[in-house]
């Protein structure tokens, strides 16, 4: 996964009212672009976290990342050893289910067109439809 910090964002020394810290990569070039607002929100959930774990915000969100089935590898920038050593060091956190959960949630990205489709079509049905089991050939 490629900027798994968000451009060094879910570092966790980046704030609603801190967003260009000294020395940081962010305060001459705001890049990449991301939804800030929606950064914060996530942050807010990852403070916690990482003080029940006595650990760094960046260390959960690479955890989190890693926890993710999906996830095989991520692409780390780190520019001091200390950053070095706590990014690596998130192999060896386990979040919980229930963090794991809250950190889902409070990132999911609102569905788009036509994905959303799928969902508004299937409101009124009873359970869901294998379409593939009914229409095979739509599989070919």
């Amino acid at each position: 996964m490629w900027s798994p910090l968000a451009g060094d964002l879910l570092s966790g020394k980046y704030s609603p009212t801190n967003q260009k810290p000294a020395d940081s990569r962010r305060t001459e070039f705001d890049f990449p672009i991301v939804d800030k607002e929606r950064t914060w929100k996530i942050l807010d959930v990852i403070a916690p976290i990482a003080k029940a774990h006595q650990c760094s915000p960046a260390r959960v969100s690479l955890a989190w990342l890693l926890a993710k089935p999906v996830v095989t590898s991520v692409i780390i920038g780190a520019k001091r050893h200390d950053q070095l050593q706590d990014n690596l060091a998130a192999v060896d956190l386990t979040l919980t289910q229930d963090e794991l959960r809250r950190l889902d949630e409070v990132s999911a990205l609102p569905p788009e067109y036509p994905g959303w489709m799928l969902q508004f079509q299937s409101a009124d049905r009873l359970e869901a439809v294998d379409r593939l089991k009914h229409f095979p050939e739509a599989s070919k």
